[in-house]
């Protein structure tokens, strides 16, 4: 299940409110039909005074949420709905009929909220088990396999690391797939050792890394949020990268070029320490084929294959799922 960053944000935001003393009321989406904007395990925190963060809806019903929990604060859990008639989506704005369902919480474990946001801070996987009979909160650790899951009488929520995206090469490509990583919720990062490609980067919000591709990589902590793509065009920059990209648990790994400078690619990869199965990770040429030609589309083309991955929707050249 894609782990949406604002959602970690939104916890965050919930436990500072806590800790200040305010009742705080989480709401989460735990079923939708249609066209709902938000996927379940979506958040909103809405304070007793009204203030709140995050969405649920994309905006089509938070002002009529905030406003029920802001005139009648719970004092447990309960489930509501919206859109569940056709009047209610055209009252609401919900595209296309979209119906969804609601669990709103208010909170009771403050120490179990903190849990969480320190298990995401340290780029861990939490799954927090709420019950709605009695509003008592658990919080384990996520395993590999641990999915979301709500039976009408228990809500298990999965919360993670926000997504990561390094990007080897601080190219004219690499700008904009930095913007569009930005957009699409993840962390970017770039690295490249050639000065005058590093004295140009002014992408806001865009971390350069230190030091050479391979050690900036390892030094930064991939796991299994992060993707790697390289952009430098250059062997000697994007080949440190990927040796050690490709040993790591990067959910996704692509690289720049022509199928025959990759061809070449994985040709000098297998004379290194990587065995096949680990070269056969690499997408290259990355990117979805859409005929891009200049730099917008081909970032367009590469990014929209790196949220492929992230959503479990990448196939390979044979139509099998990634």
């Amino acid at each position: 299940m894609t782990i949406n960053s604002t959602d970690a944000e939104v916890l965050g935001t919930a436990l500072s409110w806590l800790q200040e003393g305010q009742r705080v009321a989480l709401v989460t989406v735990v079923e939708t039909w249609g066209s709902s904007p938000r996927p379940v395990g979506s958040l909103l925190a809405v304070r007793e005074d009204g203030r709140f963060f995050g969405s649920v809806s994309g905006g089509c019903i938070e002002e009529h949420l905030v406003a029920r929990i802001d005139q009648d604060f719970p004092d447990l859990p309960y489930l509501t709905g919206y859109g569940v008639t056709a009047d209610e989506a055209r009252r609401f704005g919900l595209p296309c009929g979209g119906n969804l369902r609601l669990v709103v919480e208010p909170i009771q474990d403050v120490a179990g909220i903190a849990q969480v946001v320190a298990e995401i801070g340290q780029r861990r996987r939490a799954v927090r088990s709420l019950d709605l009979a009695s509003g008592t909160a658990t919080v384990a650790p996520a395993g590999a396999d641990a999915q979301f899951c709500f039976d009408g009488k228990l809500l298990a929520n999965v919360h993670g690391p926000r997504w990561r995206l390094v990007l080897v090469g601080a190219s004219h490509l690499a700008r904009y797939l930095a913007q569009m990583g930005q957009m699409l919720d993840f962390s970017v990062f770039v690295t490249d050792p050639r000065e005058e490609y590093r004295v140009q980067w002014d992408v806001d919000g865009a971390s350069l890394l230190d030091g050479m591709p391979d050690d900036a990589i390892k030094d930064l902590g991939v796991d299994a949020h992060t993707a790697i793509v390289t952009t430098a065009h250059d062997p000697k920059v994007d080949d440190m990268a990927l040796l050690e990209a490709l040993k790591s648990p990067a959910f996704y790994i692509g690289a720049l070029g022509s199928k025959k400078t990759n061809a070449s690619r994985r040709v000098r990869l297998a004379l290194f320490d990587l065995t096949p199965e680990q070269i056969a990770r690499l997408r290259a040429p990355a990117g979805i084929p859409i005929g891009s030609h200049t730099p917008p589309e081909i970032a367009l083309s590469m990014i929209a294959e790196v949220i492929a991955a992230r959503n479990g929707a990448l196939i390979d050249s044979s139509g099998v799922n990634k």
